[in-house]
């Protein structure tokens, strides 16, 4: 498929819903991928089958893995063109993205360890350390995208329910989920949370690390799951918070669950789910210890902030960057068809190939905190795994 086919393909979809479109202007120009797409993808599961129906369920599928990738103070959503003004991220996709990162140059190059490069989109989150002070990286990360067909009825609207224009994810959004890190406050939806998987773990939904690791042990892999909005406000690809122009959908009086009228475009959210081999560093006893805090996220515990509970302050900030043709075959197959696409398989007989920046094994696991690139001292507790403000004021 050309450029132009991409284009036309991505207007067939908007056209579905049959309800109007965001204004013209919103989205950001087309910047085609400069190689050739096909030399990404292979026939699906090496043999072109379609992906079966996801039905019963009522939304359609588009799972692929990514591994590891940089780690880095910076964060191109909260502080662009500012590096080293964050915590510590752990990055997945494009390899290059750093605080300098937009749209136009994630778009323009960079592999990625989602699959490959088709792929451009950032996704960051609060890198883990575990009781050493070590950064903990995950084994891989699964990415689920999903939402109902443009053909729901939901879509579509019935009697006197409005419609909630179902739409491909615009180019340029982006946006920060879960924990507030400005206002030190959760969600009430769309919260992270974490889980358990293996041959003697307790799985459940736990709301911080303290809580799962009593249901951990060893041998076991310890998973931090959230999920993005997925309601969009139509008029922007950013807002001054970078959280106001999406929004999550909401049950009011035991009805069926619907975007607010102030974010009638209901877009394909994801969920992100990072697991980790766990360790004996693991705090399980249950008992939160800010001088003793086990495994953590690194914005859990800051230079001039209180401590949080371990987990407590899970988020994550997503820029995208797919390449136009790319997404709108599997918003078309996986999504709209209603169909149950994983491995980067599009839904069309045609799959990504894992490439260029991704790795199977996520190797090395454990490695030391980066030095931070403006020099500051950041105290690590063999013990404690803590940073402090102590030696951050002797050198001010």
């Amino acid at each position: 498929m050309t450029a132009g086919g991409a284009l036309a393909a991505i207007g067939a979809i908007w056209a579905a819903s049959a309800l109007g479109t965001p204004a013209d202007d919103v989205e950001l120009p087309v910047i085609a991928s400069e190689f050739d797409v096909a030399s990404e993808l292979q026939a699906s599961w090496g043999v072109g089958d379609i992906p079966s129906s996801a039905a019963p369920d009522v939304v359609g599928a588009f799972r692929f893995l990514c591994s590891p990738g940089q780690l880095l103070y910076d964060d191109p959503i909260v502080y662009p063109g500012e590096p080293g003004k964050s915590h510590l991220h752990q990055f997945f996709g494009n390899l290059e993205a750093d605080a300098h990162s937009t749209y136009a140059s994630l778009r323009r190059s960079g592999d990625s360890t989602c699959n490959n490069r088709l792929n451009r989109s950032a996704y960051w989150m609060p890198a883990m350390l575990n009781g050493q002070g070590q950064v903990i990286k995950p084994n891989f990360v699964s990415i689920y995208y999903k939402r109902i067909p443009s053909s729901s009825p939901d879509c579509v609207g019935t009697g006197d329910e409005p419609a909630m224009k179902c739409v491909t994810l615009p180019r340029g959004l982006r946006f920060i989920f879960g924990y507030d890190m400005v206002n030190m406050k959760g969600e009430k939806t769309g919260g992270g949370y974490y889980n358990c998987k293996g041959p003697t773990a307790r799985p459940g939904v736990y709301p911080d690390i303290l809580a799962a690791a009593k249901n951990c042990p060893d041998g076991n892999q310890l998973g931090a799951i959230i999920a993005a909005p997925n309601c969009w406000d139509g008029k922007n690809l950013d807002s001054e918070d970078h959280r106001s122009h999406v929004a999550y959908r909401t049950r009011k009086g035991g009805g069926k669950a619907r975007c607010p009228k102030s974010h009638p475009y209901r877009i394909p959210t994801f969920t992100l789910s990072a697991w980790y081999d766990t360790d004996e560093t693991m705090n399980r006893s249950g008992k939160w210890d800010p001088e003793n805090p086990g495994w953590h996220l690194s914005s859990d515990i800051m230079p001039g902030m209180k401590p949080a509970r371990p987990g407590s302050t899970f988020h994550t900030d997503w820029l995208g960057a797919w390449d136009d043709e790319v997404l709108a075959i599997w918003t078309e197959h996986c999504i709209d068809r209603l169909l149950s696409c994983s491995g980067g398989d599009l839904g069309n007989g045609r799959q990504m190939k894992l490439t260029h920046g991704y790795k199977f094994d996520g190797k090395p696991r454990i490695v030391d905190v980066p030095p931070h690139p403006q020099g500051q001292a950041v105290e690590e507790h063999r013990r404690h795994g803590v940073a402090t403000e102590k030696r951050g004021k002797q050198k001010s």
